[in-house]
């Protein structure tokens, strides 16, 4: 398949290695940026860039709405979500392919199938493959994500549910830093995926 025009829908590092990736290939590039990212040196690199809103990642990296609308304005016919951020999003994915365009990573139905660490984890165990200890999605009661972590064992590492790219994995040692990383991690993953379940 030869593409014609890439957007890359991600920021900072992420973005400029796409971006110089799709210059030696020759391919023009669309960047997108929030408010924080205005002129920031990644921009350089492609061929058009598009501000897609304030500074907050629910308001610009996460906006999908308006990251599919500059897929279309830009006329370019695939989309790079970089990690983290739109990557690992299933309604995303598909909604670059209702639009007849190419997302670049996993089909939305694998997308769908792995994003949820718990469902990951069930459709492994189904293929048989070897799966480490976890946990269920973590409830408000501190007693029962307590005891999940007992019987997983010290240390445990919290992470998000949704979402990838390291973002909200904290590790505990104790009961006492297991609550907060659950807060903050919780924290970490309705900012960065719009969804707060931890495990």
């Amino acid at each position: 398949m030869i593409l014609n025009k890439v957007l890359v829908a991600n920021r900072g590092a992420v973005a400029a290695r796409v971006l110089r990736a799709l210059n030696e290939m020759s391919i023009p590039s669309v960047a997108v940026y929030s408010e924080a990212d205005a002129g920031a040196p990644y921009l350089a690199y492609a061929s058009e860039s598009y501000y897609i809103g304030a500074s907050p990642a629910k308001e610009s990296y996460l906006n999908q709405d308006r990251i599919l609308k500059v897929l279309q304005e830009s006329n370019a016919d695939a989309i790079h979500p970089g990690y983290g951020f739109l990557s690992e999003n299933f309604g995303f994915a598909s909604g670059v392919v209702a639009l007849d365009k190419v997302f670049i990573g996993p089909s939305p139905k694998w997308i769908e199938a792995m994003g949820h660490k718990t469902k990951a984890r069930e459709l492994a165990r189904q293929y048989g493959l070897p799966v480490g200890q976890g946990s269920e999605v973590l409830p408000p009661d501190q007693a029962k994500v307590a005891a999940a972590a007992r019987k997983i064992g010290y240390p445990v590492l919290v992470k998000p549910a949704a979402g990838g790219g390291g973002i909200g994995m904290l590790p505990a040692y104790d009961e006492a830093q297991l609550f907060e990383a659950v807060e903050r991690a919780r924290s970490m993953a309705e900012r960065g995926f719009s969804n707060p379940e931890c495990i």
